[in-house]
Parts: structure tokens; C-alpha cells; sequence
């Protein structure tokens, strides 16, 4: 018997070697759920943080590698850039089989136009962040950063996850969350009436109105303590919890 079609969607992993619960989750669910799908979609923050695509050389990155590998055999599978794994690269790819695909993409999902985003971009409250997201996509900077010993980059790094982690508590709940009005400009400029995004660690399923149309903003769940996908068939889209 075929297996019926069905779309996954998953973000905000945070895969990180100190939390190895993690790791075997999205091991489990790439042998369980993802063989037979018609696509997988890694909508950023699959990482902790991703310091270059040279670390694939050391032993964690490279098991993730391999695992990932697995799944696009199994499936298609695409990668977008997180605020955490955003130099991912071209040699990260070549070695999972895994598609990168620019934030926002607009897709089609069984007849239906689907915007997908990490969703960082739409929490334009937080000036200090975008600002952060600017400089830090820039390709001189990310050349600057990539000639540094990588021993110094993963120092860097946590550093600088320390460091977001206390910024935070001095942010109101509103600047972290998604602004309204950046929202709708998604959806009215994309012409879609579905968007899938992660980022706000607030899993949701959102009706709304938006450029004079009845819209749906699916928000996807972190993994920290448990973990969660979307999954899209013809007839409907749901949630679903992994253990």
C-alpha cells in the first residue's frame, strides 16, 4: 500500500553535544517519520550555534552530519537559516544532501501557496536583535569571523548565546514575539494565506485576518524539553508531539 502524502515541518532543535536527549529525539523521528514523507523542511535553529562548515571535522557536528544525511535519502530535505546556524553552508550541504533555501520561501504545499520564514524577521520590536542579524549576515563579517581558529569561534559563540540568553530578561514578552503589523506585510506580500514559522519558542496555530483575506500562521515548537513537528497532508495540517 502507498503511503499517504504528507509534508514535515520542524524548527528550533537547538542541537547542542551537553543535551544529548535532543540528538536521540530527532533521531528517533528522522528513522520514524520522515522515510516516505514528500519533504522535510528545517525551518533554522537546528544548532545551538554552527561556527563554520569546518566543523563538520569534529565528532559531534559530523554524527548530526550523517544523521541528516540519512533522512535527505530518505526524503527531501531543505535547511533554512536560523539566528543561530546562520553560516551554514555550501560543504554542509554537499555533505547531508540537504537543499538550503533562502528565509522567506514561498512553496507549494498539495495546491496551496505556503510562506515558510525562521521567523526572526518578523519581530521587528527588538531593534537591538535586527541590528545583531544585519551585521552579523554580512559576508565581510562572516569572512572575518571564519579566519579565526575555530577553537576561537566556538568560544565566541557561547559567549555570545551567554550574553543573548541575559539580554533577554530585560526585554518585554511583546518585543520577542512576532509585531502584528509585520505579519500581515508577510502575508500581503507574499499573496499567501498560510505562513509556518518557528523562532519564538511559542507554539501556536493563529487565525487571522490579512490583506482582506482569512489567513493561518502556524508557529512551531522548540525541542528543549520535549519537541514537536507540523505535518501537512491535501486534506489538513496538525501538530504533532514527539517524545
Amino acid at each position: 500500500m502507498p503511503l499517504r502524502p504528507r509534508t514535515l515541518f520542524i524548527s528550533d532543535l537547538h542541537l547542542a553535544e551537553e543535551r544529548p536527549a535532543t540528538t536521540e529525539r530527532l533521531a528517533r523521528f528522522l528513522a520514524q517519520e520522515v522515510p516516505g514523507a514528500d519533504a522535510l523542511y528545517i525551518l533554522g535553529d537546528l544548532f545551538e550555534y554552527w561556527v563554520g562548515d569546518d566543523g563538520l571535522a569534529l565528532d559531534y557536528p559530523a554524527r548530526v552530519a550523517r544523521m541528516l544525511a540519512g533522512a535527505a535519502r530518505a526524503a527531501p530535505t531543505f535547511f533554512m537559516h536560523g539566528n543561530r546556524d546562520f553560516m551554514v553552508a555550501s560543504r554542509f550541504c554537499a555533505e547531508t544532501g540537504i537543499r538550503l533555501i533562502p528565509d522567506p520561501t514561498v512553496i507549494d504545499l498539495y495546491g496551496e501557496r505556503v510562506l515558510l520564514m525562521h521567523g526572526d524577521t518578523l519581530c521587528t520590536g527588538d531593534r537591538a536583535y535586527l541590528a545583531f542579524r544585519a551585521q552579523v549576515r554580512n559576508p565581510a563579517w562572516q569572512a572575518a569571523a571564519l579566519a579565526r581558529p575555530i577553537e576561537e569561534r566556538i568560544a565566541i559563540a557561547r559567549g555570545m548565546r551567554k550574553d543573548s540568553e541575559g539580554a533577554k530578561e530585560g526585554k518585554g514578552e511583546d518585543i520577542m514575539d512576532v509585531a502584528p503589523e509585520a505579519v500581515e506585510q508577510a502575508f500581503a506580500s507574499s499573496g499567501c494565506r498560510v505562513l509556518v514559522h518557528g523562532h519564538t519558542h511559542r507554539p501556536a496555530r493563529h487565525e487571522l485576518g490579512a490583506a482582506g483575506r482569512a489567513c493561518v500562521r502556524w508557529v512551531l515548537p522548540d525541542w528543549y524539553e520535549g519537541g514537536g513537528y507540523l505535518e501537512a497532508t491535501p486534506s489538513a495540517m496538525r501538530a504533532v508531539a514527539v517524545d
